[in-house]
């Protein structure tokens, strides 16, 4: 592979990167009950719980339900990125490249 070949990979994934950056992501917990957005970019855009799933006596529940539902959702977005760099490169490993 030649350095243009290269330079030319590495922009198409620079590109990827940034459609990947902009995608929202959504990770669940407790069937539905906790349900929050993540951004490609790691940053949480939205947190919903269903009101009816829990009672004040339930935090402790809905604590770990939140970040079960962040860990769904930040799995999803490693694995985009994965697949992204995967699809690039051809499953080349490339120094510098994540």
């Amino acid at each position: 592979m030649n350095m243009r070949e290269i330079q030319k990979m590495q922009q198409k994934l620079m590109k990827m990167q940034e459609d990947l950056e902009s995608n929202l992501f959504t990770g669940t917990a407790g069937g539905g009950a906790v349900t929050l957005t993540m951004s490609g970019k790691y940053e949480i855009t939205e947190i919903k719980i269903d009101p009816e799933a829990f009672s004040a006596d339930d935090i402790e529940e809905l604590e770990v339900m939140v970040k079960a539902a962040a860990k769904d959702a930040h799995d999803r977005v490693t694995d985009a990125q994965q697949k992204l760099v995967n699809n690039a490169t051809g499953g080349m490993k490339i120094p510098g490249l994540f």
